[in-house]
């Protein structure tokens, strides 16, 4: 398919933040961003941005024959407002950064687990942008600056982006400066697990895709309770890394994330920083 040289991550970082001063104002409106920044710039604009209710389906960049236009479809019965305005980001980032590979995206869960390592790829790129754009990590340190992470700022955080809480917490994540780990809980076990990147550089990550690994009798994350105000608590560091020093202290937070066909307890875990040539986690491959 001819077109458009493809844009990378770094020159879509450029032109959004040039481009777009109305990040000043949240949530971002997703269809009028796209519309209008593919008009201005490019010359196979996207016309068309429609919802449809289709089971199992969640969103879709497809061109017309010419290839001169592009259309956005989306599952307009999604589970949440949220959801909706990310898999519309999503699909914006793939016409941003992918539409000279092939002439549709279809994208689903179904469709994700059958990708192969190059679709996974950019598949991980359009998460990516659809992340940034929504929360601008800029932003997002600001919205956190000189006050420590609580359960009630992490609302906020999902209410002025116009997201769920675990994306909020997973961006918030990102911007941390210390050690962090995202982790949903289900029944006792760890459904899934996200460290940031220092938390993973010292060894403290979960393999929940290798192992099925249940959590520390001590964890505030067993007794967590319908309260929208969430709970917090401290367990000492070697209940989740046995590795690390016994005099230092995980730090909690816990609420129940619930939504159409899905629930859970959305944990974060601040680990204690690192003393200055402190060795990684031996007990972590």
């Amino acid at each position: 398919m001819a077109g458009q040289p493809i844009l990378n991550v770094s020159d879509v970082w450029t032109m959004i933040r040039r481009d777009l001063p109305l990040h000043q104002h949240f949530p971002v409106d997703v269809k009028d961003v796209a519309t209008r920044l593919s008009h201005e710039k490019f010359k196979d604009p996207i016309t068309e941005i429609k919802g449809y209710a289709i089971p199992g389906f969640e969103g879709l960049l497809a061109s017309n024959d010419a290839g001169t236009k592009w259309m956005i479809a989306y599952n307009d019965r999604l589970a949440s407002p949220g959801r909706i305005r990310f898999t519309l980001a999503h699909e914006f980032g793939h016409y941003l950064m992918h539409r000279t590979f092939r002439e549709r995206f279809n994208c689903g869960p179904e469709e994700k687990q059958a990708l192969k390592a190059a679709e996974r790829k950019i598949e991980k790129e359009a998460d990516q942008f659809a992340s940034s754009l929504l929360m601008p990590p800029d932003d997002v340190r600001r919205q956190f600056e000189g006050q420590p992470f609580s359960i009630d700022l992490l609302k906020h955080c999902a209410f002025r982006y116009g997201v769920s809480l675990t994306a909020a917490a997973l961006k918030w994540r990102d911007v941390a400066e210390g050690r962090v780990i995202v982790v949903a809980v289900k029944d006792g076990f760890l459904d899934w697990a996200c460290s940031n990147s220092a938390a993973y550089h010292s060894g403290a990550y979960f393999p929940t895709t290798r192992e099925t690994i249940e959590l520390p009798a001590a964890s505030t994350l067993n007794r967590s309770i319908w309260d929208s105000r969430g709970q917090t608590g401290v367990v000492k560091t070697t209940d989740w890394f046995p590795a690390e020093r016994g005099d230092t202290v995980v730090q909690e937070f816990s609420v129940i994330e619930q939504g159409a066909g899905y629930c859970y307890t959305l944990g974060i875990l601040i680990l204690p920083e690192l003393e200055s040539g402190q060795p990684r986690d031996s007990s972590r491959p």
